[in-house]
């Protein structure tokens, strides 16, 4: 089990298990938090990782592959360094959490931007599942 005070992003953490990110999309739950469209579902069963995440840029908005990577690194550096306000009253609840970050706009916003829309999406994910 990763230490809660440890702000990495291990594998576990990630959401790569095919049948998971199907049942995400097929089941799960979405609001927007601007750039960003969250889709999340509650596991009842043991996972790996309390909180399971992807991330997805579609290429459809951003043509250059630079750009996308970009994006993704943002996401996740967000995500890496506030994940512990949705992490510690999932464990307290003993829930597990699937979720989807998708980028929705053509434009690359700043870092700024994006740590406001990540702390936003955390914020509705903490009062909605914990």
């Amino acid at each position: 089990m990763v230490n809660k005070n440890r702000f990495t992003l291990s594998k576990e953490e990630r959401l790569s298990w095919k049948r998971y990110i199907d049942l995400l999309f097929e089941k799960g739950k979405s609001f927007v938090a601007f750039p960003l469209r969250v889709i999340y579902l509650t596991m009842e069963e043991e996972m790996p990782a309390r909180v399971s995440i992807m991330i997805s840029v579609p290429k459809k908005k951003m043509k250059r592959a630079v750009k996308r990577n970009l994006i993704k690194r943002q996401i996740r550096e967000t995500y890496r360094l506030s994940k512990h306000e949705l992490v510690q009253p999932l464990e307290e609840k003993g829930k597990s959490l699937l979720v989807a970050f998708l980028y929705l706009d053509k434009e690359i916003h700043g870092y700024a931007d994006m740590k406001k829309a990540m702390n936003k999406a955390l914020r509705v994910l903490r009062e909605e599942e914990a």
